[in-house]
């Protein structure tokens, strides 16, 4: 009964209202709908904020169709106001829930007595969970200047939407999420922000994506359109603060604490994950002590990531859910559920460790008047754009350890904004797939086979543009990798100069197809065609255009088969397989792309380094060497490096050991064993995060032999038949053509061992020694029980040969 009083305590408790007086009153609001949906978002909300301690009231903004009133269950959750619901708009019958926050704020300022008692106004969306107090002056809001999170994507600021629908399209700002704002200013705004949703919702002329940056063209994000032209009428300049809110699963700057946990995408931890839509109509609110799946532990999160920022990315998507939890638990408290039976997870929700874990957070004003609270015109001329990384795999062991070394050397490399695996794969490979928890992955379809050609196709583009179809990005810059790259550093549009229409990208000088036939039949614009590809660093404008165009230039050139010849595109193989680097290069000259080709950013490892460059990419796609050891990745195209614990590649030399006089074949090595030793700490640490048992120490002494033997049989082949090849082709300068290299690569990939897999082959080894043993043992035990029988027969002839001879003493 204590507990029960004490929870019921707590669910009930007003916030401690320290900003009481003159000019500080405080009210926060937030808009649902009558459904299963926003209940339980509320739910969470409104515990979040009482934990929280927030200042002042808060009013939940309830829009319900007259017929869904009496059937509703959630009129008791928070204090709420029912507003009438714009679902379906009164006057044009057009179906767009999202107008009901600014038509629910508009009717709270004309009916509602709170608003006649406040100075300042917090507006929230339901999907958020709020961590620590929202003090408009703490954060830096003035009148006329509020605050507001970075909303990038809202790219009809910068075109005609905005010439359409303000009178002062320089004064849109590109903002949401979180508003923080005077009472006047809201008064203002509110019934522009009703009005301008209305107007873009009614101008479908523009709805597309490359107007709006709304990847459905639906129109439906016109409401935080109308909040942005309706401030811009009313002459608001915010001060844009794009680290109080952050996405789980995104990973937060170092050094920021954000105040609020905005799930509106689905984030994951490990292997388990959260999407909202999965909940859309779920009665967990009225579903007695039922919680949704609980994520990992904290301790288990402590060793899924060594890098300690990402880790904070996966403690504060843990928080956002347990949090969520945490109310419904009480919820259902203050209804009148019974006790829960005890369990792990519910114990870990009341303890001192969660409470220590999730208590308020404060934000310090000192660092928003030095870095964020800005005016967004200042804002755009000091603040690096915002950047997301994108690499293309497949569903297999081969590119799961490529994702391994790529996403460890990501982690260390200091590269600004998140990463997305685009992960091409059948249903039917997805079934039995282990590898969804290497990266953070978007799904798309595969094209392995082309849907309707059945080419072996094009998953790279296909994947790009699924991605760009699907997910909304508030990035300005997409760097796209390679998944057979090593990062060595940062790749950022303002260190190469990337800009609109200019993006930045690597010298890929064997594209000889630029040059004759191949470019004048598959593109209007040939002279702007240029030889480039590996790294990509291109504006998300420019690569919205560009995506639909690169895949179907890649099938265009791929169905072109008369033109395979070796002497039209520079393929060695004669088959089409870089038909995908001539869509991207025909695709760019078609929109008048112009790169900026950068030869100091990806170096293949195996080749000389220009002198002083600091090369931000190993990109390992041929072989490449250093004395007796090499390293291909073909070799490893069916080996499960990932899932055999421990596995790793062969080690490549110390560096301490290359002493060459040759003071560029000295750095060409040193580079090759820092790749080689690149990919063999990362899957280290991926092992270590899967907590492979450790290996004993005559295990691991015999794994060691096994590995020396498969080395030195690997390097003795390769020494025999390509000695003189690899020791020209690791002389060779970064200007030498890549065609020339991908020759000298074949020539000595085709003549490699068939079965080199070194896990394949130490299950093999361990096995032969173990065998052996046991015949050794059986044979040594023979041998003893043998002579043992034979010292019996001996002993017992001797004493029955004494015997007789006694007795025939006895009886003469």
């Amino acid at each position: 009964m204590a507990a029960a009083a004490l929870l019921l305590l707590l669910l009930l408790w007003p916030a401690v209202v320290y900003a009481s007086g003159e000019g500080r009153r405080l009210h926060t609001l937030f808009s649902v709908e009558c459904g299963d949906y926003f209940d339980w978002q509320a739910v969470g909300l409104l515990h979040s904020l009482r934990k929280a301690g927030q200042p002042g009231g808060v009013t939940r903004l309830l829009s319900c169709a007259p017929d869904q009133l009496p059937s509703y269950r959630g009129l008791r959750i928070g204090h709420t106001l029912q507003v009438p619901s714009y679902s379906r708009h009164p006057r044009t019958g057009d179906w767009y829930p999202a107008i009901n926050k600014p038509a629910g704020v508009v009717h709270w300022l004309e009916h509602s007595p709170e608003a006649d008692n406040v100075d300042w106004v917090v507006i929230l969306d339901a999907d958020q969970i709020v961590r620590g107090p929202i003090i408009p002056w703490e954060l830096g809001a003035e009148k006329g200047k509020p605050v507001a999170a970075y909303y990038g994507y809202l790219k009809g600021c910068d075109n005609i939407l905005a010439q359409l629908h303000t009178a002062h399209p320089e004064f849109c700002d590109k903002v949401g999420g979180i508003l923080i704002m005077h009472i006047d200013d809201l008064r203002a705004l509110a019934p522009l922000w009703l009005s301008k949703t209305e107007e873009v919702r009614q101008d479908k002329s523009h709805w597309s994506t490359n107007i709006t940056g709304d990847i459905y063209g639906m129109g439906w994000i016109s409401e935080m359109y109308g909040y942005s032209f309706g401030a811009a009428e009313v002459g608001l300049r915010h001060k844009i603060n794009d680290d109080i809110m952050i996405y789980p699963g995104y990973t937060p700057r170092i050094g920021t604490e954000p105040l609020i946990l905005h799930y509106g995408l689905p984030f994951k931890v490990g292997n388990w994950s959260f999407s909202k839509l999965e909940h859309h109509e779920d009665g967990i609110v009225y579903d007695c002590n039922r919680l949704f799946p609980p994520p990992p532990f904290p301790r288990e999160v402590e060793v899924m990531e060594s890098d300690p920022n990402v880790k904070r990315a996966l403690y504060l998507s843990i928080e956002c859910i347990n949090t969520l939890n945490e109310g419904l638990l009480l919820h259902h408290t203050s209804v009148g559920c019974p006790k829960p039976q005890w369990s792990k997870y519910l114990s870990f929700l009341k303890s001192k460790r969660f409470s220590e874990l999730t208590k308020p957070k404060y934000w310090n004003s000192l660092k928003v008047e030095n870095k964020l609270t800005v005016q967004h015109v200042a804002l755009s001329k000091s603040r690096h754009p915002k950047i997301h990384t994108l690499f293309s795999t497949e569903c297999s062991s081969y590119f799961d350890w490529q994702t391994v070394g790529l996403m460890h050397s990501f982690r260390i490399s200091g590269q600004p904004g998140n990463i997305t695996r685009l992960l091409s794969c059948t249903d039917e490979e997805l079934k039995n797939y282990k590898g969804r928890d290497l990266a953070p992955t978007h799904y798309v379809p595969s094209m392995n086979r082309h849907p309707l050609t059945g080419d072996p196709a094009i998953n790279k583009p296909a994947a790009v543009l699924h991605w760009i179809n699907h997910v909304q990005t508030d990035a300005e810059f997409i760097v796209i990798l390679d998944a057979d790259m090593i990062m060595r550093g940062p790749i950022t549009p303002w260190e190469y100069g990337a800009k609109l229409g200019h993006p930045v990208s690597t010298p890929y000088d064997y594209l000889i197809g630029c040059d004759n036939i191949l470019a004048k039949i598959h593109t209007r614009n040939p002279s702007a065609c240029e030889k480039v590809g590996g790294v990509i660093i291109m504006h998300i404008d420019d690569l919205r255009r560009f995506a639909m165009l690169w895949l179907h230039k890649s099938e265009e050139v791929r169905a072109d088969k008369d033109h395979y010849a070796t002497n039209i595109t520079g393929d060695i193989y004669a088959s089409g397989w870089i038909s995908e680097m001539y869509g991207y290069s025909f695709a760019a000259a078609e929109l008048n792309l112009r790169h900026i080709i950068r030869s100091d950013i990806l170096i293949y490892p195996g080749y000389v380094p220009l002198p002083g460059v600091n090369y931000k990419v190993f990109h390992y796609g041929l072989r490449f060497g250093v004395g007796d050891w090499s390293f291909d990745k073909a070799d490893w195209r069916n080996a499960d490096i990932v899932n055999t614990c421990w596995a790793k590649f062969p080690e490549p030399p110390d560096p301490s050991a290359i002493t060459k006089g040759d003071q560029n074949a000295r750095e060409r090595d040193l580079l090759s064993i820092e790749c080689g030793k690149a990919l063999n700490k990362a899957l280290y640490l991926h092992h270590k995060r899967r907590n492979c048992p450790r290996l004993s120490t005559t295990i691991g002494s015999i794994s060691k032999k096994i590995e020396e033997v498969l080395t030195s049989n690997k390097s003795e082949r390769v020494t025999q038949r390509s000695s003189t090849t690899t020791i020209g082709r690791n002389v060779e300068h970064m200007d030498v053509t890549r065609q020339q290299a991908v020759e000298r690569a074949t020539d000595t990939v085709s003549r490699v061992h068939g079965s080199k897999r070194l896990t394949r082959s130490s299950k093999m080894w361990i096995f032969a020694v173990w065998a052996t043993s046991v015949v050794v043992f059986l044979l040594v035990i023979s041998m003893f029980f043998s002579d043992r029988r034979r010292s019996v027969s001996r002993s017992r002839a001797s004493r029955s040969q004494k015997a007789h001879s006694l007795t025939i003493k006895q009886t003469v």
